[in-house]
């Protein structure tokens, strides 16, 4: 249906809006409104945009068959089995074995570290999905960075940055290859230039992204790296807990005595934790809640100032001279003690809950001290405080409970595990399995989406990967994210409105050569990527890239490909791509600092992806 009141009049070649149009373009601004300010997870985002598309097939054309279509994609399949290859090889302990290598190699020697941060992370990127990658090396880099005296600021950047570009080398390195390959393959019965991307198609334009990233944080990239988080810096001055931890004496006759301390903290209105208690020269930590207090206890509590003072009024707790709390007193040796960081992951099923309700000291035997939030701490309130995705908590336990939070997918901890519970004597079998999913991908014996489901069930009957962990191997909000939008770029091509965009984008042509055009395409990817998700992106612009290619006459396989790199390349903020978000907490940064660093590199890479393009596929 037309509405002649909107139609675009800026000339014939530029299709009329209709109200099936209309409707698209609401829906796709209403989705990144939702992405941008995170009102729901982007993975229940998408399902509510699948399930809108749905109702409103009369004018966005999908009906039901396609509005789910995107869980039998082939691209969703494929990425679920590489998660779960990827999943099987983090369990071998390859990934560890690399940083240990990579460790030796770089001494304390901050020019080496940062050279085998980046090798170490960009090249097994290329085969094995990139976010997975980071987290296993988020605690192998931090102790590289400790022990070298390096901040690790300087380093953990750097190990995002180079999964992304290292994830751009193969078709396996990152699910937007994967999606992008999948869409160019349903163009291309309407584009014979079209088609699936082969394992290698584009690996050399990779390597040139590679190098030219590599090199940029070598040199300018260095240096503009703050140094947010202070190598060897006491931990409690990093959080700066110091104002909130205090040790006071159990009185006589205070409340705390005969009772456990759950019972005496769960009738006080107050923002207070007990993180450890000393009797007898003995100090311990958890679980702490279950103790019974006796007179002469001293009691290491977290509390502000104004909490303190009305907790020693009403609760019979008096001062310890001259004391003040160290990470020692935290950290008691008869006990095992430990003070690590816990990174919550986008996957985290804690994500959106709070540590009351997630009752995550009695369930993890662990204290929380304080949440870090990008560059911001919070150390008040954190019982109600809504936790989210990339969150960072110190957390103090004994060695056990830290063992057990480093096998819980919800949480990364970013130092080694003291008894890591690896099965090394399958690595050659796992790293078979991977070259065998590779190579007969790239032989064409099979496609992707057969060797890779090979692959996962080879690594079931060998044992690598347990029947009882398969579904806790995948990201199942990745899944459902492909799965929600792939229905709204079908929605674009057969409206039209990817034709209409397409043909206004192509208007640039009037003064731009077509080199020019696929330059513009790359910034606007980057730019929708900031927004919404990097495979959202891949989803929503290559039909529109496609249009706007074969209006300027230029080579839609082009075009697609400057939007499938540019969709894996926003270095400009933590949030558009996973493995920036893992490193925020960790590295102290602010928001800012992602742009900073990022800028440059987008600026750069944009020129070096185009140039690229144009001498090897040509315009």
């Amino acid at each position: 249906m037309l509405i002649p009141d909107l139609a675009v009049q800026t000339g014939s070649a530029i299709p009329e809006l209709t109200l099936e149009m209309v409707v698209v373009f609401g829906i796709a601004v209403a989705t990144f409104v939702l992405f941008a300010t995170e009102t729901f997870p982007p993975d229940i985002t998408a399902i509510i945009v699948m399930v809108v598309l749905i109702l409103l097939g009369p004018w966005t054309g999908i009906s039901p068959e396609e509005g789910i279509s995107g869980f039998s994609n082939d691209a969703t399949i494929t990425v679920l089995a590489m998660l779960v290859l990827s999943y099987g090889v983090s369990q071998t302990g390859v990934v560890q074995e690399l940083g240990e290598r990579m460790a030796s190699f770089a001494g304390t020697d901050e020019r080496k570290q940062l050279a085998s941060v980046l090798a170490f992370a960009g090249i097994p990127s290329g085969v094995l999905n990139n976010t997975p990658i980071v987290a296993m090396l988020i605690p192998v880099v931090s102790d590289l960075a400790n022990r070298g005296r390096t901040s690790p600021s300087k380093l953990l950047i750097p190990l995002s940055y180079a999964a992304m570009v290292g994830g751009m080398l193969t078709l396996i390195g990152t699910s937007t290859n994967l999606i992008a390959s999948s869409v160019a393959a349903r163009l291309g019965r309407q584009y014979p230039s079209l088609h699936a991307f082969s394992m290698f198609e584009f690996t050399k334009l990779g390597i040139v992204v590679f190098v030219v990233g590599t090199v940029y944080l070598m040199t300018i990239g260095q240096r503009l790296i703050p140094e947010r988080v202070l190598p060897e810096e006491d931990i409690l001055e990093e959080y700066e807990l110091s104002p909130y931890l205090t040790e006071v004496v159990v009185g006589e006759d205070s409340a705390f005595v005969g009772r456990t301390i759950d019972e005496t903290l769960s009738e006080i209105e107050l923002d207070v934790d007990v993180v450890s208690l000393i009797r007898d020269d003995e100090t311990f930590i958890e679980p702490l809640m279950r103790k019974t207090a006796r007179p002469g206890d001293v009691l290491v509590v977290r509390a502000d100032f104004g909490s303190l003072r009305e907790l020693m009024l009403t609760e019979g707790l008096s001062l310890v001279a001259f004391s003040s709390v160290t990470e020692e007193a935290l950290e008691p040796e008869q006990e095992g003690g430990a003070l690590v960081e816990l990174v919550l992951p986008s996957w985290s099923s804690v994500t959106g809950e709070t540590l009351e309700s997630t009752t995550f000291r009695e369930r993890y035997d662990a204290n929380v001290l304080a949440i870090r939030r990008g560059a911001e701490l919070l150390r008040e309130r954190m019982d109600r405080t809504t936790l989210r995705r990339g969150d960072t908590l110190l957390v103090q336990a004994t060695e056990d409970s830290v063992n057990r939070l480093a096998t819980n997918r919800d949480f990364i901890v970013t130092q080694v595990a003291a008894e890591p519970d690896y099965q090394r004597s399958k690595i050659p079998l796992a790293i078979a399995i991977i070259l065998g999913v590779v190579g007969f991908a790239a032989l064409g014996v099979y496609d992707i989406l057969t060797t890779a489901l090979a692959g996962v069930v080879v690594m079931i009957l060998t044992g690598i990967v347990k029947p009882g962990e398969l579904y806790d191997a995948v990201e199942w909000d990745v899944i459902f994210l492909l799965a929600g939008l792939i229905p709204l770029g079908i929605a674009f091509e057969e409206t039209g409105a990817a034709n209409l965009v397409g043909a206004v984008v192509a208007t640039s042509a009037d003064f731009l050569p077509a080199i020019g055009v696929l330059w513009v395409f790359y910034v606007i990817t980057t730019l929708v990527t900031a927004v919404v998700s990097n495979s959202a992106s891949a989803i929503l612009m290559i039909p529109v890239a496609v249009e706007a290619a074969t209006r300027v006459g230029g080579d839609p396989f082009s075009f697609v490909l400057a939007v499938t790199f540019a969709s894996s390349a926003d270095f400009m903020t933590p949030i558009g791509y996973q493995t920036n978000l893992l490193v925020y907490g960790p590295g102290g940064y602010k928001f800012t600092d992602y742009f900073r660093v990022g800028a440059p590199l987008q600026l750069l890479l944009s020129i070096a992806t185009v140039l690229g393009i144009a001498v090897f596929w040509g315009v």
